[in-house]
């Protein structure tokens, strides 16, 4: 594997999550965040998935039902992505308003989705598929990289939604949006792993679910900044 083909792969991972990452700054550009704490959520999101290997290899060795595998891997993943946002992130005095919840598990997310998508890329770059290599690079661009993001921002709305409770309800609301991303990160990957019509209809459901995303975090964003300009 020449080093050429490691930059190549190196690039065509980022640069799609980047793109998705302008488009979420921009839409929180009147209530930017620290680029530093941006920047670290993103590199966390990429540190999870080494560490997520091991653990996939293992299930995938040791699960004989192929659907269990599915579950596992997603838990893995959104658990994992969970787990270095709690630890690097959300903990931070800067996470201090309830989109802030959001912004920065979808960073984490995009983080993630980038290291993977470069694992990806690598086998028909170092082969010299560049079609091969563009078709798939597209392809994660509009779904998996995607499914990433509502998955992470499932977990980012159950924070956001109960900013205000107790320690408890935050915990159970947490666990309730892990669940969720469970769910959907599993059910994308199902119909994708069938093919044929199942493809298309998992990108209808993802692409479903991050319009419905994006109009409640416009919503919240309205009620968030909209009482803070009254006080």
């Amino acid at each position: 594997m020449t080093f050429a083909t490691l930059v190549y792969a190196f690039l065509g991972g980022l640069l799609p999550s980047l793109i998705w990452l302008y488009f979420l700054l921009k839409e929180d550009a009147r209530h930017p965040e620290p680029k530093r704490l941006i920047i670290a959520a993103f590199i966390a999101g990429m540190v999870a998935v080494p560490l997520a290997l091991p653990f996939e290899q293992y299930a995938r060795g040791n699960l004989a039902d192929p659907s269990s595998v599915i579950i596992a891997w997603a838990l893995i993943e959104e658990a994992l992505k969970y787990a270095v946002a709690a630890i690097c992130i959300l903990w931070r005095p800067a996470v201090d308003e309830a989109p802030d919840y959001i912004i920065y598990m979808v960073t984490v997310a995009l983080g993630f989705a980038s290291a993977e998508n470069m694992l990806f890329l690598l086998d028909p770059f170092s082969t010299g598929q560049f079609a091969a290599s563009l078709f798939t690079g597209n392809v994660r661009f509009l779904g998996s990289t995607l499914l990433h993001v509502v998955a992470s921002a499932a977990v980012g709305f159950a924070f956001a939604f109960s900013v205000k409770y107790s320690s408890l309800a935050r915990m159970l609301a947490a666990a309730a949006g892990l669940i969720l991303a469970v769910v959907l990160h599993t059910a994308f990957n199902a119909l994708i792993i069938k093919q044929g019509t199942s493809t298309a209809i998992a990108f209808f459901l993802v692409w479903m679910v991050a319009v419905i995303f994006f109009a409640a975090f416009e919503v919240l964003k309205y009620f968030q900044y909209h009482t803070l300009s009254k006080r």
